[in-house]
């Protein structure tokens, strides 16, 4: 049997994030992941918006990580094929598995990593046992759960699962090239749905390395026909959707494979688990068109890593009631509040017929406009655009996240994560 302090299982985003901030602060750690490399997957795509990087920023790793990603610090806005503003932006854009691996280098030796798989779990208030698929046996003070979308453990403990919102977003990633020229004019793009009825918000273009990548959000049902249609003919069905997106971006090809991810809003209910920690996607979900995934995993972590542990360890005993303070934390709290309040806010923003939610989607129209006026001005005004499509006043999270659907512009594809 192996012992440490700290036991995290998943490594993948907030995992391998929080192994690598417990092992700079000098704390034994032990990171259990059955993929030594991470392998290709569809989640976050790019980090964006002050708040957001502000918030990587704070965990210690993030000015290593984003040096790997391409930065683009302009991104063009539209809609009913008219270009709105260019925007400056704080833009990094990596694919998630080259992320998590940018990641993981930041982790330092002192922090053993094990490829296997946990295969059982056993908590109490003093140690907690983890029996591995490689047969090996790790007792640990704390398990901080960090296995995303995985159940098998949490079904094992009895960890009940509370569904907010099945299917409420799908995600749809693919490459982008150009047709008849060898590049976009944008360095970025974010074109906003013409008609609610297409129960699309929006779709991003940004640069990873050579290769121009698009996140298109949707809201249908994973067995809607339409998804069928985009599989079959995507390009066409993409056209059909956004027939004036092509007067901004001009012509292009959709190339390689499509992928396709929906999303359930859920939160899982730990409270009462000793030695045991949920941290991102194992705790809760966010919608990835609303952007606030990895603005969850980082406050997850990072007030778990800095703040909670620390005192946890100072003294014996790993008991129900210290794990409360975590999920009590206010700066915690905020965020996730935030976040799923901007998920729903975002839907009905996006899709919904009401009188209400139309006068805001026109609201934010006439604002994007308007502020792509004022911008050569020369500092007419001084907003950050967010993916709701309107102009708000960037804030700080130093204290506390901000519930406000306009705090950061977000990530894509943020699960999160």
């Amino acid at each position: 049997m192996r012992y440490t302090d700290i036991a995290i299982i998943g490594g993948g985003l907030s995992g391998s994030t929080a192994a690598a901030m417990l092992g700079r602060a000098g704390i034994s750690t032990v990171l259990i992941d059955p993929h030594g490399s991470y392998p290709a997957d569809f989640r976050v795509e790019k980090l964006s918006g002050h708040v957001q990087v502000e918030r990587f920023l704070k965990t210690g790793i993030g000015e290593s990580v984003l040096r790997r990603a391409t930065f683009a610090g302009e991104n063009w806005v539209a809609r009913f094929g008219r270009l709105l503003d260019k925007a400056p932006s704080r833009q990094f854009n990596i694919l998630y598995d080259s992320l998590v691996n940018a990641v993981r280098d930041e982790i330092p030796a002192g922090v053993e990593r094990i490829c296997a798989k946990a295969v059982s779990l056993s908590t109490s208030p003093e140690r907690q046992k983890i029996t591995l698929s490689n047969e090996e046996t790790i007792s640990a003070r704390l398990v901080v759960l960090a296995n995303g979308l995985n159940v098998g453990l949490r079904h094992q403990l009895g960890i009940a699962r509370k569904v907010i919102s099945a299917c409420h977003s799908i995600s749809i990633g693919f490459d982008v090239v150009p047709a008849g020229r060898n590049s976009f004019d944008f360095p970025a793009l974010t074109y906003f749905s013409e008609r609610p009825s297409d129960r699309i918000p929006y779709i991003t273009l940004f640069p990873t390395g050579p290769r121009m990548r698009a996140n298109l959000f949707v809201y249908r049902g994973f067995d809607d026909p339409w998804l069928r249609e985009l599989r079959r003919a995507p390009a066409e069905t993409l056209n059909a959707a956004l027939p004036r997106l092509k007067r901004i971006t001009g012509a292009f090809d959709i190339a390689g494979e499509i992928k396709i991810r929906p999303v359930d809003l859920y939160v899982n209910d730990a409270s009462g688990q000793p030695g045991l920690v949920l941290v991102g996607d194992a705790f809760a979900t966010s919608c990835p068109a609303a952007g606030t995934g990895c603005d969850k995993v980082f406050t997850d972590v990072e007030r778990l890593c800095s703040i909670h542990i620390p005192r946890w360890l100072a003294s014996d005993g790993m008991d129900a009631d210290k794990i409360a303070t975590f999920y009590a934390d206010p700066v915690k709290r905020d965020c996730d509040e935030w976040s799923a309040a901007k998920a729903f806010d975002f839907r009905e923003v996006s899709i919904s017929m009401s009188p209400y939610w139309a006068a805001q989607r026109w609201a934010r129209f006439i604002a994007w406009s308007v502020q792509g006026l004022l911008r050569p001005l020369g500092g007419a005004v001084h907003l950050e655009p967010n993916f709701l499509g309107h102009a708000s006043s960037s804030s700080s999270s130093s204290s506390s996240s901000s519930r406000s659907s306009s705090s950061s512009s977000s990530s894509s594809l943020s699960s999160s994560a």
